[in-house]
């Protein structure tokens, strides 16, 4: 079977692999549809373990079933998780589902760029796969893992009433303008963006943002210009440049919370003033990593509900023999929000 095997952002080949045999509990799949997240663009995150087959953000059709197998047939239009919480843990029984120690150690085989892949036994048996609605498509599946994962990072820093505060959101990518589109369903009074790029800025407004702001320009006064002169209640970070978590820091209020939901660039260190900005300010920092299956099935329900419009924000589309392009595209961050992989273009 063909396969992307990536070596580096600008070096991402066409390949042949033989097609994963399943065993006991496990699923193979047909992968009709595989985004391209932004995580998959971090260079130094993967350098030490190239070449390897990426794409985690997947949906296809099942098309063999392993002895064992009990709640799927084959052709069943499906979703998937690549990593799934044991659910028994410390961490899991803590609702910290992403620092599990099996959270980190499961995956899909090879990957969700490739024209097949293995569903491991155990992202079956942690309730990992999830079956679409008929009316949900392929490539709108591929955003249950992102939309779960923004999920999850609102619901483990925010936990009051929207109305009456204000949000900012610092990076208006994929991720950005999910966060933008929940905050809009929670009922946040005011919600701004900022990127530095004008097409990203005008996709955040389009999608549910009241303002946006050039990043280049001072965010946390412009922030109090629209605002009141009141900094954030709420700051998510979806962008992981020095000046964005810079600005972050310093666009929130007392009282509030930052979300860090982007890596850094390598080696960033963070230092912040202990008395003023936390003891005497009561603000707070939360980090979010990854989803659980819960998260995912919301997700879904959202999804298929139209609460949340992810069709519209899909911007290109390629097959796997022009995977090249949709990783330059990404990597770049410029006119692009969602790029998909169809693997059996």
């Amino acid at each position: 079977m063909r396969v992307g095997m990536y070596y580096s952002n600008n070096d991402v080949r066409v390949e042949e692999k033989p097609k994963p045999k399943i065993g006991h509990g496990e699923l193979l799949v047909k992968v009709m549809a595989s985004g391209i997240c932004g995580t998959d663009v971090v260079e130094w995150y993967r350098r030490d373990r190239v070449p390897l087959v990426l794409g985690h953000e997947i949906a296809g059709e099942i098309v063999e079933i392993g002895k064992s197998v009990k709640g799927y047939k084959k052709g069943d239009r499906i979703s998937a998780s690549h990593h799934v919480p044991c659910g028994e843990c410390h961490y899991c029984l803590s609702d910290h589902h992403s620092a599990c120690e099996t959270l980190r150690k499961t995956s899909f085989d090879p990957g969700g760029f490739s024209e097949f892949l293995r569903i491991p036994a155990i992202n079956v048996e942690k309730s990992g796969v999830y079956k679409l609605p008929a009316s949900v498509s392929y490539e709108e599946a591929t955003f249950v893992e992102p939309l779960a994962c923004a999920i999850r990072g609102q619901r483990m820093s925010w936990q009051r009433p929207g109305k009456g505060q204000t949000a900012v959101v610092i990076g208006s990518g994929i991720s950005g303008i999910l966060h933008i589109q929940l905050l809009r369903a929670k009922g946040f009074s005011k919600i701004i963006a900022t990127d530095i790029n004008d097409y990203r800025l005008k996709e955040a407004l389009r999608f549910g943002a009241d303002h946006g702001i050039d990043a280049k320009e001072d965010v946390p006064d412009k922030v109090k210009d629209l605002n009141s002169g009141r900094l954030a209640d709420f700051v998510i970070l979806c962008a992981g440049a020095r000046p964005a978590i810079e600005q972050a820091i310093k666009s929130l209020d007392r009282g509030g919370v930052v979300l860090i939901f982007a890596s850094a660039d390598e080696g960033f260190n963070l230092s912040l003033p202990m008395n003023d900005f936390f003891w005497r300010s009561e603000r707070s920092i939360v980090s979010s990593y990854a989803a659980n299956p819960d998260e995912h099935r919301e997700a879904l329900k959202l999804i298929e509900n139209r609460k949340i419009n992810v069709k519209d924000m899909i911007t290109h589309r390629f097959g796997l023999a022009e995977i090249q392009k949709g990783f330059k595209l990404v990597s770049e961050a410029r006119e692009s929000i969602k790029v998909i992989i169809e693997p059996q273009r």
